[in-house]
């Protein structure tokens, strides 16, 4: 009976994790896909399970390494190389989004939901046009 819990308990949990999974996916592709910028919109993401995931999707067009890119979803900034800071980048971490000048917006959970931030003046420096989609999301500064 213990066995057969556990096991019922892991399906909830491997399922609820898949959904966020997808649910970040999802967001992620309508952000970059209602971002307008000057050049192609090629994507890297140093987390290789999104990465996986945004290419089986083809919504967007994914590269294989930062050099490549024009948009970077970064999750870790120690896997950010001094040659790719020049790209667009969107974090997956308010903190990262603190840390990382470069960057123009987060996507992260809090308490269970996912929450977005786009800052306005680091669109604005950046040239990034953002559609009206996304227009709630904008803050004027960090928290």
């Amino acid at each position: 009976m213990k066995i057969f819990i556990t096991f019922i308990l892991s399906v909830f949990v491997l399922f609820a994790y898949d959904k966020s999974d997808h649910l970040r996916i999802q967001i992620l592709e309508t952000i970059i896909t209602n971002i307008t910028i000057e050049k192609d919109k090629k994507v890297w993401c140093d987390d290789k399970e999104i990465l996986k995931e945004l290419a089986n999707h083809n919504n967007l067009q994914v590269v294989q390494n930062c050099n490549d890119a024009t948009v970077i979803i970064l999750k870790n900034k120690e896997n950010l190389s001094k040659e790719c800071k020049s790209k667009y980048i969107f974090t997956l971490n308010y903190q990262l989004l603190s840390e990382t000048k470069e960057s123009f917006g987060a996507l992260f959970w809090k308490k269970g939901r996912p929450n977005i931030v786009i800052l306005e003046p680091r669109i604005e420096e950046q040239n990034i046009k953002i559609s009206k989609d996304l227009e709630p999301y904008l803050e004027e500064q960090l928290w």
